[in-house]
């Protein structure tokens, strides 16, 4: 049973759509106690890092998601938004502090740079990890993108990397911890292919 948390920053329609395509039983975690139920988590993001920092503490999920991936050890992917949450610090809305699960920052891309902000469209990846999350996908495929920061971090974390202007980590991992920056349930097959090997961490 996959929980998708629903902190209200998320698109959760197109991730619960994919999750239903896989034929995986899934459901909404809307309150505290609800994350006990899932075997696997997935944190959706769309929008600025502190408005949804700011909704995981209104909502009381930091502690209980803390103790559920960290303690208990429980999968967990973050998508987009989701997975720059897991960053320790982030400036998109202002400086924010995030949830701490790996060490580095979110930061915007270079605005005077030539290429257009948000990065938006798809885009290729090199993978530098093929397991778990890439098996049976090849470098240089394509996945869907729609971001204006990215995440730095230490490169023993980064399993995937894409090219815009700068190369920035297109998925990290980390223990029990994984997260992409792209929409794999935007990316079609491939997009589909990622998820079904999330399920068999």
């Amino acid at each position: 049973m996959i929980g998708v948390i629903d902190y209200q920053a998320g698109n959760l329609n197109s991730v619960l759509k994919a999750l239903d395509k896989i034929g995986v039983s899934n459901f909404l975690i809307q309150e505290k106690t609800a994350f006990q139920k899932a075997k696997k988590l997935i944190l959706p993001g769309v929008g600025s890092f502190k408005e949804a920092m700011d909704s995981l503490k209104k909502l009381d999920f930091i502690s209980v998601l803390k103790e559920e991936v960290l303690t208990h050890k429980k999968p967990i992917l973050g998508i987009c938004l989701g997975m720059q949450l897991f960053l320790e610090k982030g400036y998109e809305g202002g400086i924010c502090n995030g949830l701490g699960f790996i060490e580095g920052e979110v930061i915007p891309f270079n605005e005077n740079s030539n290429l257009k902000i948000p990065h938006i469209g798809w885009n290729d990846i090199e993978i530098l990890k093929q397991e778990p999350l890439y098996q049976g996908i090849s470098s240089k495929s394509d996945f869907y993108f729609v971001h204006s920061f990215y995440v730095k971090c230490n490169e023993e974390f980064i399993s995937a990397k894409c090219d815009y202007g700068v190369q920035f980590c297109a998925s990290l991992q980390k223990n029990n911890i994984y997260g992409v920056q792209f929409h794999p349930e935007k990316s079609q097959n491939l997009g589909l292919k990622l998820l079904e090997n999330f399920l068999k961490v």
